[in-house]
């Protein structure tokens, strides 16, 4: 029963972000449950190399700019025309920035809120028009622990993943009624490629004090990518609105 709750055997996934990180592990977890996974991101190398390495076979590589909004719906459309009815979108992809106060200017806040806030509810519109979504569908958005606490220097990147969390508890109610639940996962820290630059470029005692804020120690992506799975799987089916917290223990501090 445990395996069959996590079998996404003749089911397809959409995962944006899919060229690296969290979303390209999330990627090749569905795959190992047996799905069939859209690979999205702007670069169509990377995602032929995040490809190659899962198992399976019919997933599909989808080279597209989220930045590109207004197109958003019409791209879910005919994805569902190639690949039938989806049953899952997750939402990866995403932008970060450290901006101070007294140099964040009104471009910078749209291009944060653009690919992490309008996108994202974009792909909703997409997702829930008719013919796109299979039985039990699932979206989910990967938020971050920014959205929940304070930090100086991140006002508009907090800002955009809050915003994620309040969209999908609206979005939950909004579409219960089409059997599509809406979900996020708000992440701590994680080694990806983008953060182990950023560590590289930090003194010892700092990445050091960094580390000490997760009880647990700084993540991978399979940790996230594990809970993103939970929620798009059958094993959640009673599950929507809510926001998974996986931080190693950042915020209960």
């Amino acid at each position: 029963m445990a395996s069959e709750l996590f079998d996404f055997s003749g089911r397809t996934v959409v995962v944006t972000g899919a060229s690296s990180g969290i979303g390209r592990e999330v990627a090749r977890l569905i795959a190992k449950c047996n799905g069939r996974v859209v690979l999205v991101a702007r670069t169509a190398e990377r995602l032929h190399e995040t490809a190659l390495s899962l198992p399976g076979a019919g997933h599909l590589v989808e080279a597209f700019d989220l930045n590109d909004v207004e197109e958003i719906p019409h791209w879910v459309k005919s994805i569902a025309t190639k690949a039938g009815p989806i049953a899952g979108v997750v939402h990866s992809a995403g932008m970060h920035a450290a901006i101070p106060l007294r140099m964040l200017d009104p471009t910078k806040v749209e291009s944060l809120m653009r690919i992490n806030v309008t996108a994202a509810l974009m792909l909703a519109k997409g997702f829930r028009q008719k013919g796109c979504f299979a039985s039990g569908a699932s979206l989910v958005f990967l938020s971050s622990v920014a959205g929940m606490t304070g930090q100086p220097a991140i006002a508009a990147y907090s800002a955009s993943k809050a915003a994620l969390i309040g969209a999908s508890r609206s979005l939950a109610i909004e579409l219960a009624r089409e059997g599509i639940r809406v979900n996020c996962v708000s992440a701590g820290m994680v080694k990806t490629e983008m953060s182990e630059r950023i560590f590289a470029s930090l003194p010892a005692e700092q990445f050091a004090a960094i580390e000490a804020m997760h009880p647990l120690g700084i993540g991978s992506p399979i940790d996230v990518a594990h809970a993103v799975v939970f929620l798009l799987a059958e094993s959640s089916r009673w599950i929507t609105g809510s926001n998974l917290v996986v931080d190693g223990g950042y915020t209960v501090q």
